[in-house]
């Protein structure tokens, strides 16, 4: 999972405050109630949208900006695993190394290829569009490590699979990104992560066919990302992203929704004045505002099943049929964890709490967490448990510079005498002969994920469920 290019509470005040920017509301006739209601709809719509909007600029289009990784339409590798100083993103995975590219599909497909990757070793291409969808994957699980090439069009392309593609993804929105994992086994595999890095490919259809582009598309205004801009006219943000998300093909569904918003201003494009506020309007909306955050944060609480005290979520994720217009449910995971996977190609067991009912804080507690022999978690790929500080959900710096346990290190784990598997989570080491197992935890709270890469049918249908994390007494 990955998320936002601010705090968290950053993004929520910029989606939160975004309606207050609204032009006047008389002529409408609303009520309050009947404004605040759509100012409500409106901010739980919208906050996956503009927090993957404020994603993918300062990936793509901030260039002075600390995450910068490319221009749309260049694939970036990035040979490295996440680490606490990236903080662009939180609840980033650090098993596999990223590599990204932003598609801009309006004026031809793009096409995405992979070289033969050994079978042991996974990797992923999770196709996001603007709306946070996740409209299709290529990969091990999905097309399988061979050599392939396959295509991306956008909402407007008309045409046939053209000769060397496998599969066609269709794209609902005119940009895309495509986000690629890659395993690392160990330190010492990166340079073969770095060969098959190298060996991706992403170009226009028009490159991979050596034919002549198509005429470019307009040059895009991106609005800046940054907290002045968000003080001073944030609903903007939406308002543009509706602009690169055509309401045709299964997203006319959305055409009475988006009318519906346009009442109080939330439009594809249009521009907004803060002088033409009243008083009782701007009550209205705040209360909308405030219902939507709440709304937003209670769906989050009840994402997935609680099992032993983690929250497995099997409909957190996926594309539009996925969802079924449940606006919240996308809202909770982008809150939870934006980018996240399918269940299918991974499955995430989220802390909530401890075997007690307690939130757990490495502040107080040290903590264990012990798989029964046989009883890993079971995958056709990999699994890891991650650590990240519970205030920020960002890695954390650590003695060890160790931010998660997966299945590739157990050589190196010590296992008890019975087969059993102990993960020692707390802030210091809980000695030299245990250090192998040692999880480094934050002085403080702790959000703590497990991800299971391919996860098997047992872990789908919940034969298989997580270890309560035990409190050392």
């Amino acid at each position: 999972m990955l998320k936002k290019p601010m705090r968290l509470a950053s993004l929520t005040l910029l989606v939160f405050t975004m309606l207050r920017a609204v032009p006047c509301l008389a002529e409408e006739k609303l009520s309050a109630a009947e404004t605040s209601q759509i100012a409500e709809e409106a901010f739980v719509y919208g906050f996956p949208m503009v927090m993957n909007y404020a994603v993918f600029y300062e990936y793509f289009v901030d260039k002075a900006g600390a995450e910068y990784k490319a221009p749309p339409n260049q694939l970036y590798n990035t040979a490295r695993v996440y680490t606490p100083k990236d903080t662009a993103v939180v609840t980033p995975n650090s098993d596999t190394p990223y590599s990204f590219v932003a598609m801009d599909l309006r004026a031809e497909p793009f096409v995405f290829c992979n070289p033969e990757i050994e079978k042991s070793r996974y990797f992923s291409v999770q196709l996001v569009d603007m709306y946070t969808y996740n409209y299709g994957y290529i990969g091990s699980r999905a097309t399988g490590n061979v050599a392939g090439c396959h295509m991306v069009a956008g909402p407007s392309w008309k045409g046939e699979k053209p000769a060397g593609i496998g599969q066609v993804f269709r794209s609902e929105t005119d940009f895309s990104l495509a986000i690629i994992r890659t395993q690392l086994f160990n330190p010492a595999d990166i340079d073969n992560v770095k060969k098959i890095q190298a060996g991706y490919r992403a170009l226009t259809l028009s490159k991979f066919q050596d034919k002549p582009s198509p005429a470019a598309a307009p040059e895009v205004a991106w609005p800046k990302i940054d907290k002045k801009l968000a003080d001073a006219d944030p609903f903007a943000y939406l308002n543009f992203v509706l602009t690169l998300c055509p309401p045709t093909g299964p997203a006319a569904v959305e055409v009475p929704m988006r009318n519906r918003f346009a009442k109080i201003g939330v439009e594809a494009g249009k521009p907004f004045s803060l002088d033409n506020f009243t008083p009782e309007q701007k009550a209205a909306l705040e209360t909308g505002m405030k219902s939507g955050v709440e709304k937003i944060k209670q769906t989050v609480g009840k994402l997935g099943k609680d099992v032993n005290g983690w929250r497995i979520a099997m409909n957190g994720f996926g594309d539009r049929e996925a969802y079924g217009g449940d606006f919240a449910l996308r809202a909770a995971a982008a809150m939870a964890g934006i980018y996240g996977n399918d269940a299918v190609e991974a499955l995430y067991p989220l802390l909530s709490t401890d075997a007690d009912g307690q939130k757990a804080d490495t502040s107080i507690n040290r903590y264990t967490l012990t798989f029964p022999a046989g009883q890993l978690p079971p995958v056709n790929a990999f699994w890891s448990v991650t650590m990240y500080d519970g205030k920020t959900q960002l890695l954390i710096e650590n003695p060890i510079n160790r931010y998660l346990i997966n299945s590739p290190m157990l050589p190196n784990l010590k296992k008890n005498a019975d087969g059993s598997l102990t993960l020692h989570i707390q802030k210091e080491s809980p000695a030299k002969n245990l250090e192998a197992n040692w999880l480094p935890a934050p002085d403080g709270p702790i959000y703590l994920v497990m991800r299971l890469y391919w996860p098997q049918e047992s872990a789908l249908k919940g034969i298989w469920t997580p270890p309560a994390i035990q409190r050392v007494k």
